[in-house]
């Protein structure tokens, strides 16, 4: 009988066990909760266009009035020849060049109430009308440990 026979099993046993061994050490610990993170943001697209492109290029301001505070927020865009029309979004970042802002260079914000709007061409009114911004919450389940 060769006695190798015997070692080799007891290697290759002792060689499994350090592997298992060196997995359970090194395995990733469970979460024990699970967090997540949540953003809103709430905003409203206006636009005008000259429907039939009959005034070429023009200067639109838009004007948004906080209807609790009655402060405004103007934004005011060139349209070129052929544009026609456009689109702004408010509130605007403060990071972009062009954004709603009060007088005082304070931005816009979708702060919850009722605002108006409108887009004046040439000093006049041509298009307009109001929103509201609800208050907005959000929900964050806690997945905890079992």
């Amino acid at each position: 009988m060769p006695l190798s026979t015997p070692t080799f099993s007891l290697r290759r046993f002792l060689q499994v066990a350090a592997f298992l061994l060196a997995l359970v050490a090194f395995a990733p610990q469970r979460a024990q909760a699970q967090t997540w993170l949540v953003s809103t943001d709430a905003y409203v697209k206006l636009g005008v266009v000259d429907k039939f492109g009959q005034l070429g290029a023009y200067r639109a301001r838009f004007v948004v009035t906080n209807q609790r505070t009655g402060k405004e927020y103007i934004l005011v865009r060139d349209i070129e020849k052929g544009q026609n029309g456009i689109d702004v979004i408010y509130p605007s970042p403060a990071s972009d060049a062009d954004y709603f802002k009060a007088t005082s260079g304070e931005s816009g914000a979708a702060l919850p109430g009722t605002y108006t709007w409108e887009c004046q061409v040439g000093g006049k009114k041509v298009v307009g009308g109001r929103f509201s911004f609800s208050e907005v919450t959000n929900d964050v389940t806690l997945v905890s440990k079992q």
